[in-house]
């Protein structure tokens, strides 16, 4: 890899895995995959490594 064109192929693909890696814990995959586009495998060390996001129950549905 001799310059940035052959790298561009995998970092989009990162990206892209990012993108689907956070929407699975709970975050957004738009915005995880722009920040991917700028901190690539930074971001997917950030995603990997918080909890998921654990949305409350909702109580008003499961009651009477």
């Amino acid at each position: 890899m001799n310059n940035a064109t052959d790298l561009a192929p995998w970092w989009g693909t990162l990206t892209l895995i990012n993108a689907g890696l956070a929407q699975s814990k709970g975050r957004s995959g738009w915005n995880w995959w722009l920040l991917s586009l700028l901190l690539g495998p930074i971001a997917t060390f950030l995603i990997v490594v918080w909890n998921p996001i654990v949305k409350p129950a909702d109580t008003d549905r499961n009651s009477g």
